[in-house]
């Protein structure tokens, strides 16, 4: 594979950096796909629990009552966070022309599971902490201060929307990573907010138009069998969801290459094309 899909030459726009993402997702989902639907199905752990048992969803909603629902819960949490960084790490590895064993990405993302999990927690508290006035206020007064405290919250979720590529790619500690996450972003808000609304919208129309013809093939071919057409849908939406993870990341890594690019200089591309720090 191409050493050029990460990091990039020089500076990108934002056209550029879309299509940087699109490339190393074209390039990298078939590797990177299996890894993504795993992490689906691990996610729905507590779920499929509940169905078997005999249990519909709406009884799930209260399962944090049920110990063994905690437990599948916890353990599904565990295994997406191993699974969804392998697929950055795969990702990575392919991109930069350093393609890994399966196990060392793994591994890899086993190790890094404690500091993922602490990032994305760091990561909600700092985001939370902007709306905790609002619990003092009532009705209107609540839904205004929230809307108002909503501004600098949306620039501190782009401010530390690296922070998982850069523990991952870096293997940097999650403070560490979240602040340099915010000194990459720094002066590139409306860009970013930019690049990840292109992104968004673009997703959610792929997603819609994919579930529709889906559906109009599985009602077409299974000639009115429920069983066929739920089991068919049921594929569909899991693989489906797991395409969003390796576009995610895909992202995740082209705006990281652009920003380091930008903060630290035409040198970093011999730098990051080495492996991943394991």
């Amino acid at each position: 594979m191409a050493n050029t899909l990460y990091p990039p030459p020089r500076p990108q726009s934002v056209g550029e950096i879309l299509d940087s993402a699109f490339r190393i997702f074209r390039a990298t989902l078939v590797q990177c796909l299996p890894y993504a639907i795993a992490a689906v199905i691990a996610g729905q752990l507590p779920n499929i629990y509940y169905l078997v048992s005999g249990r519909n969803m709406l009884q799930g909603l209260a399962g944090f009552r049920d110990p063994v629902w905690v437990t599948l819960y916890i353990l599904g949490y565990v295994i997406a966070i191993v699974l969804w960084s392998a697929v950055l790490l795969r990702q990575y590895a392919l991109s930069t022309g350093h393609p890994a064993e399966t196990s060392s990405e793994l591994s890899t993302a086993v190790r890094r599971v404690p500091a993922m999990a602490l990032l994305w927690i760091l990561t909600g508290c700092a985001v939370a902490v902007w709306f905790l006035p609002t619990l003092a206020l009532q009705g209107t007064a609540r839904l205004a201060t929230a809307l108002v405290l909503a501004i600098p919250a949306c620039y501190l979720v782009v401010a530390l929307s690296c922070g998982g590529a850069v523990l991952l790619v870096t293997g940097r500690g999650p403070l560490a990573s979240l602040v340099h996450s915010f000194r990459l972003t720094s002066g590139s808000f409306w860009r970013l907010t930019s690049i990840y609304t292109v992104a968004f919208v673009l997703l959610m129309v792929l997603y819609l138009v994919s579930g529709l013809l889906a559906g109009l093939v599985s009602v077409l071919l299974a000639h009115g069998d429920i069983a066929v057409i739920t089991a068919a849908t049921t594929v569909f939406v899991v693989i489906l969801s797991a395409v969003g993870t390796p576009f995610f990341w895909a992202l995740a890594l082209a705006v990281l290459g652009d920003l380091s690019v930008r903060k630290e200089g035409a040198d970093l591309a011999q730098r990051l094309s080495s492996p991943a720090a394991s």
